[in-house]
């Protein structure tokens, strides 16, 4: 998710336009909170884990499960979230303006609370960008995080099914159709084109790139959902 340092009233104000730049910079905050937020979503990821394939009900987790599923989290939330912030981050940067990311503590709470409830609503925070104007830039610089996303889930797509059709569905292929699930999830979420969400700056820059990039997230996290969580078609979900 990206934001502006200063909000521009409902609108986009037009200044003059910085060089390009290909310096990618941080400071020990946004370490700090970027280290924060990524543990906190490490754990969320693993409680929703366990309960998704473990069936594991509301208050009645299984310590084991949940400490075998710290890795998954920790590859989701690295591929989803981090990655996610860092595409915003690198798409300002190489426009010239500053950008650094910055938690949310009352959205990593409530993350928490949605994953004991099996279900994970994550605002951790946003990529902060200070000094854009344009329409145009905040479009592309907030769709470049749901498209590494959707990139990196069509490459673990890819690879769990490929190595389904050689060994089965091993526990390998099963944590990688996982992670394009929650690839695809973030994805879709960040669309949505509401409040400081990446979809709302998307779609004020173009409809048309809106809408096609958000179908097909949403299309691909449903069918990844149905497969590792229902099931449906090969039967994964008993694994």
């Amino acid at each position: 998710m990206s934001s502006w340092s200063s909000p521009p009233g409902g609108g986009y104000w037009v200044g003059s336009t910085p060089l390009p730049s290909r310096r990618v910079t941080t400071s020990p905050t946004e370490i700090l909170h970027a280290l924060i937020a990524f543990v906190v979503l490490t754990v969320d990821i693993a409680i929703v884990e366990t309960r998704l394939l473990r069936k594991v009900q509301f208050g009645g987790f299984n310590p084991n499960a949940l400490v075998a599923g710290l890795g998954f989290g920790a590859a989701a939330a690295l591929t989803g979230f981090l990655f996610h912030e860092l595409a915003h981050k690198v798409s300002a940067e190489r426009r010239g303006f500053w950008a650094e990311f910055r938690m949310s503590p009352t959205g990593l709470l409530l993350s928490v609370v949605t994953a004991l409830f099996g279900f994970l609503f994550a605002a951790p925070g946003a990529t902060v960008i200070g000094g854009m104007g344009s329409a145009e830039d905040w479009g592309r610089t907030s769709l470049a995080g749901p498209a590494l996303n959707l990139v990196e889930a069509t490459i673990f797509a890819s690879a769990g099914f490929g190595i389904s059709l050689v060994t089965g569905y091993t526990t390998i292929a099963v944590f990688l159709l996982l992670l394009a699930f929650i690839n695809g999830w973030f994805a879709a979420f960040n669309l949505l084109p509401f409040g400081p969400l990446d979809g709302r700056k998307v779609l004020r820059w173009s409809r048309p790139v809106w809408l096609a990039s958000f179908v097909v997230a949403a299309a691909f996290a449903a069918l990844m959902f149905a497969i590792v969580s229902l099931g449906w078609p090969f039967g994964i979900g008993g694994t």
